[in-house]
């Protein structure tokens, strides 16, 4: 199975990741978001669009590479994989962050683990042909 990157093309990838972000988070987090969690691409800073960017394409070559087999992934693991990612990306823009942002998987609020795993599995059903 491929995915067919060539027919697949994401005109803004950083831009897609963030609207899957709000998305998520409009649905996963206990009652209302802070406004940055929220705030439109237009109002994001600069270093996160240039990490939603790269995380959403390391996201896209992850499931190309597997041929599609993420699938079979859980929720938990492609979760996982996005949270990582970011975390990268937290350490590539920040010396010294604070440690709630580059908390493991078992240390992030529910609500944050569920967004990363939509994430992971909105950028799959852009790249999937569905079942």
């Amino acid at each position: 199975m491929t995915t067919g990157r060539a027919s697949v093309h994401v005109e803004e990838p950083g831009r897609a990741f963030r609207e899957a972000w709000i998305a998520g988070v409009r649905k996963h987090y206990p009652g209302e978001p802070k406004p940055g969690y929220v705030a439109p691409w237009e109002a994001t800073p600069e270093w996160e669009r240039v990490s939603a960017s790269a995380v959403y394409e390391q996201v896209h070559q992850f499931i190309e590479v597997a041929e599609g087999a993420t699938a079979k992934l859980t929720r938990e693991q492609k979760g996982r994989f996005v949270a990582l990612c970011w975390t990268a990306q937290i350490f590539r823009h920040f010396p010294n962050p604070k440690a709630s942002y580059v908390a493991d998987w078992s240390e992030m609020p529910e609500w944050q683990q569920e967004t990363d795993s939509d994430i992971f599995e909105h950028i799959e059903r852009t790249l999937l042909p569905m079942s």
